[in-house]
């Protein structure tokens, strides 16, 4: 894996130079700076992989209860698609931006990340404006107010004016609207982790850690509208976001001993297994022995809002066990049956806000029709072959404004949204 961090190799003169070598290496793996010039610009195609499975797991997360809902992470483990998506986003973020402020400095940094933040932001209350119409037709024209309920938008149709304001301060969000508010948040503050980084990298994933240790202890949160707190607590949710951008910034070359080590692997599968037993204890109650009465006491409950240490331990076994048998030079990422995926993740913004207008029509179809199993995951399929072709639409556009932005015609790309 290609990280911000890697050193440039420098060509040995001859002779002793060329025995010295590795040496000379090893010296320089860890004298590099926290952000070096990489050695090259090659994309990374595991994470636009991933993070697309992670789009495709929480559209069907979001559905009713199926048959391919079996299909997903949170059965089989303490960690989600969440994690997954939070961890990816900080280390593209970080390789992204980490690399203009090393080449442009952190004011012009710092200005590109409040653009995409805006971005984000711009997309969120768009994704808001078009999901409660969608909601409020819908419960209006089939009379059925339990969809405003369900959704969480009661309040909203009580006090509009009160909770649009809320809205914008991303204080109020209907349900499945709680992933994009903590991205705004964790992207806000991404300067700051950057420019921390570029000082000392293990210093500032230390302070993460302590922020995170902090809020465990003594209760931090933000509120929500109009009451409880965010389903997302940012302020532990960061460790995962700043573990990720640490990994991008040569965090994952300096562990990569340590992922290498068989003692790592068995511990990883160890617990990997530990957890599947456990989960599996949640759907079929006559395995309840397997878990003693201590270890639950223990154990429960596993906090998704304040991101649990069992949640986070699972998903570094999980990318563990992950980044040691899926190389980059994996030649399936090439397979046109990965090629779907591939264009979900490298278009997240767009398909995650399609995904939750696709729930929300799935749900009220499954509500309404009162389908089976082969119901369900028709309209999981479709949801996801949706997804497929409008991230192929996107990477087709984007593609073609390229290339009239290359022939002297800067007029598409501007309407792409270029430059």
């Amino acid at each position: 894996m290609i990280s911000i961090a890697d050193p440039v190799a420098e060509i040995p003169i001859a002779g002793a130079a060329e025995a010295s070598a590795p040496m000379r290496e090893t010296a320089a793996i860890a004298a590099a700076p926290a952000i070096a010039r990489p050695a090259a610009a090659e994309r990374e195609l595991r994470l636009d992989l991933f993070r697309g499975l992670a789009l495709w797991l929480i559209f069907i997360d979001h559905l009713p209860t199926s048959l391919l809902t079996w299909f997903t992470l949170r059965n089989y483990g303490f960690s989600d698609a969440t994690e997954i998506f939070i961890f990816i986003s900080g280390y593209t973020a970080a390789f992204v931006y980490g690399r203009a402020m090393r080449d442009a400095g952190v004011v012009v940094a710092t200005a590109r990340i409040l653009r995409r933040v805006w971005q984000i932001y711009v997309a969120h209350v768009f994704l808001f404006t078009i999901f409660l119409a969608e909601i409020s037709y819908v419960a209006t024209s089939f009379e059925n107010p339990l969809y405003s309920e369900e959704m969480g938008i009661m309040d909203f149709l009580k006090q509009p004016d009160v909770t649009i304001v809320q809205a914008m301060l991303l204080r109020f969000r209907p349900v499945n609207m709680d992933v994009l508010p903590l991205y705004i948040v964790l992207m806000l503050f991404l300067p700051l982790i950057l420019w921390l980084m570029r000082w000392k990298a293990d210093l500032t994933l230390a302070l993460s850690v302590a922020l995170y240790a902090v809020t465990w202890e003594y209760d931090l949160y933000l509120s929500a509208y109009p009451n409880g707190v965010w389903a997302f607590n940012p302020f532990a949710w960061q460790l995962l976001f700043v573990f990720g951008a640490w990994c991008s910034l040569g965090g994952a070359k300096r562990m990569a001993k340590v992922l290498a080590s068989p003692v790592t692997l068995w511990i990883c599968i160890a617990y990997l297994f530990a957890s599947f037993c456990v989960t599996m204890t949640w759907y079929f109650p006559q395995l309840g022995h397997v878990v003693p009465r201590r270890i639950e006491q223990w154990m429960y409950p596993i906090d998704k809002t304040d991101l649990d240490v069992l949640r986070f331990a699972h998903f570094l076994a999980l990318a563990a066990v992950t980044v040691r048998f899926l190389r980059n030079d994996w030649p399936g990422l090439s397979s046109p049956w990965l090629r779907p995926l591939i264009l979900c993740g490298q278009h997240s913004l767009e398909i995650f806000c399609l995904g939750v207008f696709l729930a929300f029509a799935g749900h009220f179809i499954l509500a309404e029709v009162s389908g089976g199993p082969a119901l369900h995951a028709l309209i999981s399929l479709t949801g996801i072959l949706i997804m497929w072709g409008m991230a192929a639409l996107i990477s087709w556009y984007k593609h073609a404004a390229d290339k009239d932005a290359k022939k002297g015609k800067p007029g598409n790309a501007d309407l792409a949204g270029g430059g």
